[in-house]
């Protein structure tokens, strides 16, 4: 399943139309379907909106606000475990 890469209020360009008029705005995160990370966008020159999948967005063109997030490994050596922190009750 696809995690959403937008969020709410990011500026988006969509792959299909060779034209300018492909910008629009995303007004909300949808459930995924299918596999597929839904958003509902709303272009600058309608009074509607529309769901796209993220297969359509042109993430070159396009804007994000958040970094994707990655992981942060332990450093060398330690273990996730710390038996300093265990309580044990008696």
């Amino acid at each position: 399943m696809q995690r959403p890469t937008y969020s709410v209020g990011d500026k988006v360009v969509l792959k299909t139309a060779a034209d300018g008029g492909t910008d629009c705005r995303i007004s909300a995160v949808l459930p995924s379907a299918y596999g597929h990370a839904q958003y509902r966008v709303r272009f600058e020159n309608e009074t509607f909106e529309r769901r796209i999948v993220q297969a359509d967005i042109d993430p070159e063109r396009s804007n994000r606000s958040a970094p994707e997030q990655t992981a942060a490994l332990p450093k060398k050596g330690s273990s996730w475990l710390n038996p300093s922190t265990m309580k044990i009750g008696k």
